[in-house]
């Protein structure tokens, strides 16, 4: 069995239309402004605010990635905010100094604050981006240093994520130290790969290698590729095909992928995912670029044929609709297939049509954001998967 049909609902039969799916990409954005509040940010979902000082703050599920997201909406053409996204990020940071949002009892890294996703180094990203202090960067660029030899060994918390802000940090200010801090992170990374270039991820007192995206190989090789040189991003990406072939589950012209390279379908939790995070559409996005062109369809036949998200994982960028829906875009990306873009587009107004009907998720990779981004992403028929992608 390559996923559980149980957690998937019927795709809706509202058609795609560019005029409907902007309104509804404009309704989330006034509901997120309406939400947001100059002390206490946004309210926190439980499932995102669990063991937590709210408000959040961080990346994944707090106020810099809904910052970021409307933004990047702005950007795009798609939605205006009422704003003041500069005010608002220093809003954030400075709530997280006061009171940072890590999950009370959880085993975390050395460098907990250096994590992208859900520490510090997001949250200065962010700030920064909106309003250029250099006190900001010089505080980013010390993170970046600072978690070169993460633990960690994946995107959310170590190296490879640190990686992926000093790739911004450099393509935007083409300043020589964030060159320098790209290729020290890069051949740590690269340098930390075992005798069958896979990494060992050391997580809430754990140690395991990791496939997915979030704490896992393919996560770690994306982010990795932009930094090598041709030589080691095409040895690289020989490997990663090779690995990820010779681990996918293929049935029926459908492909899956499990959760660490020694797991089977389903895990040993007894589950079976499909999702960004684990699965076959994080790889599919992740991947994209060098994965054999069959394989990575075979992966974006299964999220179509599962359908969307019931509303237990919901309509999010980590494990739900949204999410699933940017692998269909990969796919239209790499094969010019129109086909693939309607279906990416049903998906969209399926998550948006989720988003909708709740009472407003405040957060980037699981609520309102994430889905108004993916939608924006659907009208311009871009796969340009947020922050990572």
């Amino acid at each position: 069995m390559l996923f559980d049909p149980a957690g998937f609902e019927p795709l809706t039969e509202e058609p795609w239309d560019d005029a409907r799916v902007r309104a509804s990409i404009r309704r989330l954005v006034a509901r997120i402004d309406e939400a947001f509040d100059a002390e206490g940010l946004w309210p926190a979902h439980d499932w995102d605010g669990w063991q937590a000082a709210t408000p959040m703050k961080n990346l994944y599920v707090g106020a810099a990635g809904v910052v970021w997201a409307l933004d990047r909406l702005h950007e795009q053409g798609a939605a205006d905010t009422g704003l003041d996204l500069a005010a608002a990020a220093a809003a954030t940071l400075g709530a997280w100094r006061r009171e940072p949002d890590f999950m009370r009892g959880e085993q975390l890294p050395a460098r907990k604050e250096s994590a992208l996703l859900t520490g510090d180094t997001g949250i200065l990203l962010v700030a920064w981006h909106l309003t250029g202090e250099p006190a900001l960067e010089d505080d980013l660029h010390a993170l970046v240093v600072a978690n070169v030899d993460s633990e960690a060994g994946e995107v959310m918390w170590g190296t490879p994520g640190t990686l992926v802000a000093a790739q911004h940090m450099l393509e935007s200010t083409g300043e020589e130290r964030w060159r320098a801090a790209c290729d020290e992170s890069a051949d740590a990374i690269w340098a930390r790969r075992d005798e069958q270039g896979r990494w060992a991820q050391h997580l809430h007192g754990e140690t395991y290698v990791g496939l997915g995206t979030a704490h896992g190989y393919v996560g770690n090789v994306a982010a990795l590729r932009p930094s090598l040189d041709d030589e080691r991003r095409a040895w690289l990406d020989g490997e990663a095909n090779a690995l990820l072939a010779a681990i996918a589950h293929v049935e029926n012209g459908g492909a899956n992928w499990p959760g660490t390279v020694r797991d089977t379908l389903p895990g040993g939790d007894g589950q079976v995912r499909l999702q960004w995070c684990t699965g076959a559409p994080g790889v599919v996005i992740a991947a994209g670029d060098y994965l054999e062109e069959e394989l990575l369809l075979a992966g974006a036949r299964l999220t179509w044929e599962a359908g969307p998200h019931g509303m237990e994982k919901g309509f999010g960028l980590c494990h739900g609709t949204a999410g699933n829906g940017y692998a269909l875009l990969k796919a239209f990306e790499r094969t010019g297939d129109e086909e693939w873009l309607d279906r990416a587009r049903r998906f969209a107004v399926h998550a948006l049509a989720q988003a909708e009907a709740g009472a407003g998720r405040f957060s980037l990779w699981t609520g309102d954001p994430g889905a108004a981004l993916f939608a924006a992403d659907c009208l311009a028929g871009e796969g340009r998967y947020p922050i990572l992608g």
